[in-house]
């Protein structure tokens, strides 16, 4: 394994009683938005939710994470699949980068395939600017299927 990498996960306060399950398990068999770690060993050294709209804890949330050595932040699965998705996603992106120098990953998990079925449906993310947000947890069919 290469040189270890320092995480956080930030997840939406809609699942703020999630333990985290879908997350920790794609981190420990390095997929959706964790599979470009395969030949890392990874630390998880913060899992806080964003406090909810407008992303109250982003702010605290990116120093005690940074603090801790995080390398990269991840924006949980949740924040693209819930409905509705989130709408500061890129604004908190795009802040933890600019105050913190940190890497800002959109996604943990891989979407499950009950999520894309239904935001396909709906049309959610027929906009091109959905394309980047969602690349790192479109994985195969059969991966989606088993994180539904």
């Amino acid at each position: 394994m290469g040189e270890q990498v320092k995480i956080g996960i930030i997840i939406c306060d809609r699942y703020r009683r999630c333990a985290g399950g879908k997350c920790l398990r794609a981190l420990r068999n390095r997929e959706g938005a964790f599979n470009v770690y395969a030949d890392q060993e990874v630390e998880l050294v913060g899992y806080t939710s964003c406090d909810g709209c407008p992303g109250g804890n982003i702010e605290y949330a990116g120093e005690e994470m940074v603090k801790n050595g995080a390398q990269v932040i991840h924006l949980a699965t949740g924040l693209v699949v819930g409905y509705p998705p989130c709408p500061s996603i890129e604004t908190f992106k795009a802040f933890l980068e600019a105050r913190y120098h940190v890497q800002v990953v959109v996604g943990t998990h891989p979407i499950p395939t009950k999520y894309l079925e239904m935001h396909t449906c709906l049309g959610t993310w027929e906009d091109s600017s959905w394309e980047p947000l969602l690349a790192p947890t479109m994985a195969d069919e059969a991966t989606r299927k088993a994180y539904n």
